[in-house]
């Protein structure tokens, strides 16, 4: 008899991840470079021991990123940069190689171009990129090729996961991936930076959804707990 109720509250929690994920795109539609991120839900069919109908369960065990890409805004920031198109720029988390869309990148007192939180900025082999100290004309290419002074100093890495559904959300707007290649042909904007590609009245249109349906969740587990409650009343009659 209790069948329902366990099938409903599989599906109650999905929703509640689900908001949880709707909840933190709608904190980042101003966050520079972010990529909204949806639930992937799950079946699971299992048969019942004493042979009637299988039983079906939803699990919300996956996320998937969406890769649409955000509005170009221009600053006019020598080093804030967009990629117009495919490609992530590569940065250093703790040692490990990180790829975001957020290009609002700083210049460390050592040279060092870096991101807002200090992590450095790679050029296409791997390496951190430095500018030296006290250049006054900084200029990045389309294709990623750093400039000072009209002298080349490097390439600044953009690249592509080689499986992008695989890629895991990492510090901030960062992802990891497995494996990455490098992009062909990257166009790199400088003096943009790309807005979140979060859409507000989307996020807000389906926290509405989610919410009515788990208010209908709870109501059913709300009415079949009084009907089990009701029967074992009178079974103790």
């Amino acid at each position: 008899m209790a069948d329902g109720i366990y099938t409903t509250l599989g599906r109650q929690v999905g929703l509640l991840r689900e908001m949880d994920v709707i909840a933190q795109n709608i904190a980042n539609a101003a966050t520079t470079g972010f990529r909204a991120e949806g639930l992937v839900f799950s079946e699971h069919v299992t048969k019942t021991p004493d042979g009637g109908p299988s039983v079906s369960f939803a699990l919300a065990d996956g996320r998937h990123v969406r890769r649409e890409q955000g509005a170009l805004e221009g600053t006019g920031g020598a080093l804030d940069l967009a990629i117009e198109g495919d490609g992530y720029f590569l940065v250093d988390v703790g040692g490990t190689p990180h790829l975001t869309r957020a290009g609002a990148f700083v210049a460390a007192a050592d040279g060092g171009i870096v991101t807002p939180e200090g992590h450095p900025v790679l050029d296409a082999g791997g390496a951190p990129v430095f500018v030296p100290p006290g250049t006054s004309d900084i200029h990045v290419g389309r294709d990623g090729t750093l400039s000072a002074d009209g002298a080349p100093l490097a390439q600044i890495g953009v690249v592509r996961p080689d499986t992008p559904d695989a890629m895991r959300r990492g510090a901030g707007t960062t992802f990891v991936a497995d494996g990455y290649v490098a992009v062909e042909a990257p166009s790199v904007q400088q003096g943009f930076l790309e807005a979140s590609n979060v859409s507000p009245v989307m996020q807000i249109a389906r926290m509405i959804a989610v919410q009515n349906a788990y208010e209908m969740g709870q109501g059913f587990m709300d009415r079949e707990d009084q009907r089990m409650r009701s029967i074992m009343q009178l079974m103790d009659r």
